[in-house]
């Protein structure tokens, strides 16, 4: 017998659905010809608990601190023993098995660390599926690889998994207990990349809070030219006030020169006159369609990636949602006519964007070179009933397949323009850009672009028919939205000061992966450090407490970025975990010897920050005494005074 272990329920049908024979439902499990299907439920095992180690463990105390497993042991979840049994029963009766877990790493990582708890020792093939429609998973079923293959993508899962383990449950223990300590009563959650991220909100909304408005002044002149009329701006030189960005900040110099202008004449002294062809966007990873759902729609991280799984295991309309992959493999593009005609022939707006496509076209999107165990996100031909869908799900499916359409677009080309005047011996400068062929950009709603200047010579002569000064004022940073922050978290490489580290992080380089990054958001908001206003998300003063009673680096993006690249290295290039895990003990060690109940008393009492919603706060409390399988997992002690000893 064929044991297939799917990762989930919908997978499994839709695997057993492309077999050939007839298929028989047996308890927890699918029967077809010689072949059974079974299926995990997300993850049926979890790390351990402290007290799985020592029973000690079970009180909370500062000095059992680090906790540091000397041999790993894993634990079925609490609802998870009875398919677990169903598994175990199937495996005896396997002469193969396959493993059927989603093509990223904690699939991986989830059906294969069943499959070796549960003590198989013989061969395991991997069938990776993209897509849930029959014709494609048959496909998959013919192109089974070995698992081994797989295996630097388990281990760096499996490190992950430890990782967050050790931080947050020796962290988080240190800080709840150093917190009661100083008078705070609540669990204080501490995370390997949850942290980090609060860090990010905490410190944009103090440079906010902190932020002192100025004023500059701008000067413009409209300008007459042989062809028409167009608005330059001055450009004052080094001998005024000015600030780091070049702004003027005293108002007397652009008023003395407009007082002048009237009338003067100038001459055209630079253009520079360049032909722009810009590509159409790539078609999407899952954090740059919640980035673009969360602008156009005003939709949370949460919601599109629950959207997608909809899309993805109800309507099979599009393929895999969790990927970090903007690239679509080769062998796709001769589908692609076939499979976008029958995806889009049904909504009025995709086939309009439909008619227009050439499929004659190939962009640089069709890469196998950068496509890994999955791809972007594209409709699977599947014919898209859109109006029998939610409107929000109407809408994501239409920017998929709308980024997928536009590479069969040709580029936007534009004429941009660049000219510099003389007036008075003081500089003007005005730019414009016309668009020559619009391309793709008819799909899009892009900003409005600098209008075309007109046609000009260098070296003709220009006259000033208009002019002002204009009063402006600075304007602080904005809050984070989920767009910017999901955007934050996929370039950290932007927020890192270190400059050692910033050269040492490539440009993808980020904060969580694609399946964990809308979780980390909603985790901070349930658990009072965050909160939604209208779009913006605000730290609250508890988050801001905490990010200040911390050691800086465990609050900021440098030192988790770079786990990240490591765990990378582990998945891509089979690197070592050993070195990984012991140099997150070392960091481990240090940050909890700063734990201290002075800093974290007066960190508590100069918090800024928003006042906590009922509903996190209660969503908080719900979830004090769980074990989480997050980036800050913890057990939650019974409220007690601790002893003074620990």
């Amino acid at each position: 017998m064929r044991l297939i272990i799917a990762e989930k329920p919908s997978l499994a049908r839709a695997i057993a659905e492309a077999l050939p024979g007839g298929l028989q439902r047996e308890e927890g499990a699918l029967r077809a010809g010689d072949t059974v299907v079974t299926w995990c439920l997300g993850h049926l095992l979890e790390q351990a608990p402290p007290d799985a180690y020592d029973p000690a463990y079970k009180q909370w105390r500062l000095d059992h601190l680090p906790i540091l497993p000397a041999h790993w042991q894993l634990a079925p979840r609490p609802k998870a023993r009875g398919q677990l049994g169903v598994i175990r029963r199937l495996l005896k009766q396997a002469q193969e098995v396959v493993h059927a877990g989603d093509p990223d790493r904690e699939g991986q990582l989830l059906v294969q660390e069943v499959i070796e708890y549960l003590g198989w020792k013989g061969p395991v093939s991997r069938l990776l599926v993209s897509d849930l429609n029959r014709p494609a998973v048959q496909r998959a079923l013919v192109r089974l690889e070995d698992n081994a293959r797989y295996q630097p993508l388990y281990r760096a899962a499996e490190s992950r998994s430890r990782a967050d383990w050790l931080y947050g449950i020796n962290l988080t223990r240190a800080w709840t207990l150093t917190g009661r300590q100083a008078g705070h009563d609540g669990v204080l959650s501490v995370g390997r990349v949850q942290t980090p991220v609060l860090g990010l909100v905490v410190r944009r909304d103090a440079e906010i809070r902190d932020f002192t408005p100025y004023p500059f002044h701008v000067l413009w002149a409209d300008l007459r030219v042989a062809q028409g009329e167009l608005r330059a701006w001055w450009q004052p030189g080094e001998a005024h006030r000015l600030d780091a960005q070049g702004r003027l900040l005293e108002r007397a110099p652009a008023q003395a020169l407009a007082d002048r202008l009237p009338g003067a004449e100038g001459r055209l002294v630079a253009l520079d006159s360049r032909r722009k062809r810009q590509a159409a966007p790539l078609p999407y990873s899952l954090s740059a369609l919640q980035v673009d759902a969360a602008r156009r729609f005003g939709l949370s991280a949460q919601a599109v990636l629950d959207i997608c799984q909809r899309l993805y295991e109800r309507h099979k309309l599009i393929t895999y949602p969790r990927s970090d992959c903007r690239y679509l493999p080769e062998e796709h593009l001769a589908q692609a006519p076939a499979t976008l005609s029958s995806a889009c022939g049904k909504d009025e707006t995709l086939h309009g964007w439909l008619a227009g496509a050439d499929f004659r076209l190939r962009s640089k999107a069709w890469d196998d070179s950068k496509v890994g165990a999955h791809h972007a996100l594209a409709p699977t031909g599947k014919p898209a009933d859109l109006a029998r869908l939610e409107r929000a799900e109407a809408d994501v499916f239409r920017l998929i397949a709308r980024n997928v359409l536009a590479q069969f677009y040709p580029p936007l080309v534009a004429q941009e323009v660049k000219a510099e005047f003389l007036v008075l011996d003081e500089r003007f400068r005005a730019s414009g850009q016309a668009l020559l062929e619009p391309g793709w950009k008819p799909l899009f709603t892009t900003r409005d672009e600098a209008p075309p200047l007109p046609a000009m010579t260098q070296g003709e002569t220009c006259r000033v028919a208009g002019s002002a000064v204009e009063d402006r004022e600075t304007r602080p940073p904005e809050p984070f939205t989920d767009a910017s922050l999901i955007k934050a978290m996929m370039n950290i490489g932007r927020y890192v000061d270190d400059p050692e580290v910033k050269r040492t992080l490539r440009e993808h380089d980020g904060l969580g992966t694609e399946a964990t990054r809308a979780g980390i958001i909603e985790t901070l908001i349930e658990r009072g450090y965050l909160v939604r206003q209208h779009k913006a998300l605000r730290a609250t003063r508890l988050g801001s407490g905490l990010i200040a009673s911390l050691p800086e680096a465990a609050s900021r993006p440098e030192r988790t970025a770079l786990w990240e690249q490591r765990l990378t290295a582990i998945a891509e290039h089979g690197a070592d975990p050993a070195p990984f895990l012991a140099a997150l003990i070392d960091d481990l060690r240090g940050l909890l010897t700063r734990a201290d109940a002075a800093r974290l008393r007066q960190a508590m009492a100069a918090a800024q920050g928003e006042a906590a919603t009922t509903r996190t706060t209660s969503a908080k409390r719900r979830k004090s005494g769980a074990t989480r399988r997050t980036s800050a997992t913890s057990t939650a002690p019974k409220r007690r005074k601790p002893r003074r000893s620990a």
